[in-house]
């Protein structure tokens, strides 16, 4: 049986799908301004399932239009992180607009989390924007600021004084290259704390857009004095965990029937 997981984030949606519990498929697109109509359009020649979950920000629209389950980002996150890693707990995940930290027993149940989900800073949004504030496309942000001679020191993480104040740096004197590195510097010393206070022990399963980064990964390592293990694909991890939820639940389904 093939079931699927659909993750409805604020700047991607995933699409994922379990059979036999092997990942089969995965897909991804823009939120863009229409997030069902993206979601119809990944769905499409999917290869049809015979159950769904939806989760992640848009979760609730999804299962209006679909007549899904839904679950939490936190659940979705848990199952998809120890797919990919079985003996995991300790989970970063920083997406396009908060940021999770999550820790788990040696079985994988659930022991603690936090978010920073009250605005964008020291998320994907957050790179976005400044990456834009000096010029370079995320690619070469990452590229500049692991080229970096020094950091220069960042002071506000709040997304529109961090702006001004990297213009101001601009203005200045200070090299693009440097201020780039003093912007990731920030954005990992501000993911670790809070990742110290859930999970503080062990390696770090790392997940979001922004483990992408390779700036970012390994500033964490450096940070923490951590081993930092990103997946594949760490952006379709909430997805896969959607799936992995919706074979679940089958299960559970035909035992009780």
């Amino acid at each position: 049986m093939r079931y699927a997981g659909i993750d409805i984030g604020s700047r991607t949606i995933k699409l994922a799908v379990i059979e036999d519990s092997r990942l089969v498929l995965s897909r991804k697109a823009a939120t863009s301004h229409d997030p069902l109509g993206t979601t119809r359009v990944l769905m499409e020649d999917a290869g049809g399932y015979d159950r769904i979950i939806a989760t992640g920000y848009g979760r609730h629209l999804i299962r209006g239009h679909l007549d899904c389950p839904v679950i939490s980002e936190i659940s979705a996150f848990v199952r998809g992180a120890r797919f990919f890693s079985h003996q995991c707990t300790s989970i970063l995940d920083i997406g396009g607009q908060d940021t999770k930290a999550i820790s788990l027993d040696e079985h994988g149940n659930l022991c603690k989390f936090e978010m920073n989900d009250r605005c964008a800073a020291g998320t994907g949004r957050f790179l976005e924007v400044m990456a834009t504030a000096l010029g370079f496309t995320l690619e070469e942000f990452a590229e500049a600021a692991l080229s970096a001679q020094k950091a220069e020191k960042i002071n506000s993480m709040c997304t529109v004084f961090a702006e001004s104040e990297v213009v101001s740096l601009i203005s200045q004197g200070a090299g693009r290259n440097d201020v780039a590195l003093g912007i990731h510097t920030s954005i990992v010393s501000r993911s670790a704390g809070l990742l110290r206070r859930v999970a503080p022990d062990g390696p770090i399963f790392f997940a979001g857009g922004v483990a992408l980064n390779p700036c970012t990964r390994a500033l964490l390592e450096k940070e923490t004095g951590r081993t930092v293990i990103v997946p594949p694909d760490p952006q379709i991890v909430g997805a896969v965990g959607a799936a992995l939820s919706a074979a679940e639940g089958e299960r559970v389904h035909q035992m009780a029937a």
